[in-house]
């Protein structure tokens, strides 16, 4: 999709509204992972309007800085052994980003899952349950768009830095979906591509330090290296309307930018904004391309605004 048609669907998209489509405003909001890169924005930009609890392991003080800085109440966690006992039950809205990353298979499946429950289970009267997943839930399939209805799979098992993570999703993803229909909790299971941007970082911004030092981009040697990266201004914006469509059972949408791009050309784009070559490495051990059908997603929230190419700008601005 060009950026002139995201234009012209963002003016005629069918968009529900939703009780959140003009934003949330005068809750009591939850947000886990909230010193974590996409974490963090969405938690600042809901403290504006919010009374907003950031509840993580606060490793980061920078993150902390900002967040108390913001009026952000912070609860430390153990989401491994499920410790929140630090959350206020009685808060109205949760959005969840907590990521558990050790590579050790029972705490990563136990974080991950108690992320979750423990928070859907102590915060029993939220209006809306948003959950953070990821397009690596997907079987892949090379060439394909995925939908939210395709079949799921062990799609990061080929990357030794992230052997636990599409499994560990999938069973969160599970948990979210039985506490949405036992509690009565309207939820939200958004899977989302690849972040990036001024702030988030990102794989692109990683991207862009290779660029700098003369790396190599390893690539997927199956060729098809396509995504649909999603800047954090686009993050930010549709968190609300992602919390607009919750629902009993639990709605699950694809979350990406509307335009899809390979790690090929935005790594190019980059390397003409900076005046560098890419290179690039092919590989069997490294993610390949996951793209997706974002029909629901347009259908539910409408099309992401800030165009790829646009967004690889800011990017490279910002590491100026």
């Amino acid at each position: 999709m060009s950026e002139t048609q995201l234009d012209e669907q963002a003016q005629v998209s069918g968009a529900k509204s939703g009780p959140f489509a003009g934003g949330v405003r005068g809750e009591r909001v939850l947000v886990t992972g909230a010193t974590g890169n996409v974490g963090l924005p969405v938690a600042l930009a809901l403290a504006r309007d919010n009374e907003v609890w950031a509840a993580a392991r606060f490793s980061s003080d920078q993150a902390v800085a900002d967040l108390k800085a913001a009026g952000v109440r912070l609860a430390r966690v153990d989401f491994v052994t499920g410790d929140v006992e630090s959350i206020p039950a009685d808060l109205t809205v949760a959005v969840n980003f907590a990521v558990i990353e050790t590579r050790q298979w029972g705490d990563d499946l136990d974080g991950n899952v108690n992320a979750v429950g423990a928070v859907m289970a102590r915060c029993r009267d939220l209006k809306a349950f948003l959950h953070c997943s990821t397009t690596a839930v997907y079987q892949q399939e090379v060439g394909h768009g995925h939908a939210e209805d395709d079949p799921l799979g062990d799609n990061h098992r080929v990357w030794p830095r992230k052997q636990t993570y599409s499994i560990s999703k999938i069973a969160a993803e599970a948990v979210a979906r039985f506490c949405a229909t036992t509690f009565g909790t309207p939820t939200t299971i958004a899977r989302l591509n690849v972040p990036y941007g001024e702030h988030v970082g990102g794989w692109p911004a990683a991207h862009l330090r290779q660029l700098l030092a003369g790396t190599p981009i390893e690539v997927h040697s199956g060729g098809d290296n396509r995504f649909n990266p999603i800047h954090e201004d686009d993050i930010v914006a549709t968190v609300p309307k992602l919390l607009g469509i919750a629902s009993v059972p639990a709605q699950v949408v694809n979350w990406g930018g509307s335009e899809e791009v390979s790690i090929e050309d935005w790594c190019r784009e980059l390397a003409a904004l900076t005046g560098t070559e890419a290179t690039f490495r092919s590989s069997a051990d490294t993610i390949a391309g996951v793209h997706l059908d974002l029909r629901r997603m347009h259908e539910l929230i409408g099309p992401t605004t800030v165009g790829w190419r646009e967004g690889m700008r800011r990017v490279v601005e910002a590491s100026r």
